[in-house]
């Protein structure tokens, strides 16, 4: 993708894993992800910790709200985005109250609305990457569009079009990019040169919305290095 204007501006070092936290930059307006400031929790616990040497906005799910597991995420406040390219550092496992069929389910939200009612969003299944079940695997990567095509209805309708095998660690960090032009959506993870996932047609299609932390029911999450561009 090509002619993007900087919305974050951070220093090169920041990019790497294991950097320490830093602050961004969004046309003055300062956020970060070693401080709550700016982050807007929405069904879902924050804090902010370290996890392997690196301070990071953590999130968990409590498991104090009914309904729609898929609408668990932190909203990054003040930004805006249709196009471009989106970048964090993340890790998920499943947290110690979580059920069996828990995968440390982690990702990015984008599109999102101002009532929280619908949104986009690339997600990880951390502990299926490296499973001794091939199918299991082939369910590492997943695209969702909330409320209307939720990971189950997707996969019952047009089995593996929105999900893909990616190499995953259970509570690793790892380093995901998600490019985002008109319907059209790459998930890149850990540098990878090819897409790890493409998505040739954005559900909610053209659209402005809102950026968010995602992390689906049972998961102990961490995000650091949230780097914004727009197209």
């Amino acid at each position: 993708m090509k002619n993007f204007k900087k919305l974050f501006v951070q220093p090169p070092t920041a990019l790497a894993l294991g950097a320490a936290a830093v602050s961004l930059n969004c046309f003055g307006q300062n956020l970060s992800l070693d401080s709550l400031n700016g982050l807007q929790a929405h069904k879902v616990a924050q804090e902010i910790s370290n996890h392997l040497g690196q301070t990071a906005v953590h999130v968990t799910d409590p498991g104090d709200f009914a309904g729609n597991n898929e609408d668990k995420l932190v909203i990054i406040e003040g930004v805006e985005f249709e196009d471009g390219v989106i970048e964090v550092n993340l890790a998920g496992a499943p947290g110690s109250h979580a059920g069996e069929n828990a995968r440390g389910f982690v990702g990015v939200a984008f599109h999102i609305s101002a009532d929280v009612s619908s949104f986009e969003a690339f997600y990880l299944r951390p502990t299926n990457g490296r499973a001794n079940d091939q199918l299991r695997r082939n369910h590492s990567a997943q695209y969702i569009s909330y409320p209307d095509y939720p990971w189950h209805r997707l996969r019952e309708e047009t089995p593996g079009m929105y999900e893909s095998y990616v190499d995953l660690v259970p509570g690793e960090w790892m380093r995901v990019r998600i490019e985002v032009t008109g319907i059209k959506a790459h998930l890149y993870v850990n540098g990878a040169e090819q897409p790890n996932l493409i998505v040739n047609d954005l559900k909610l299609g053209n659209k402005t919305g809102a950026i968010g932390l995602w992390i689906g029911p049972g998961t102990d999450a961490y995000f650091s290095d949230l780097m914004v561009t727009r197209q």
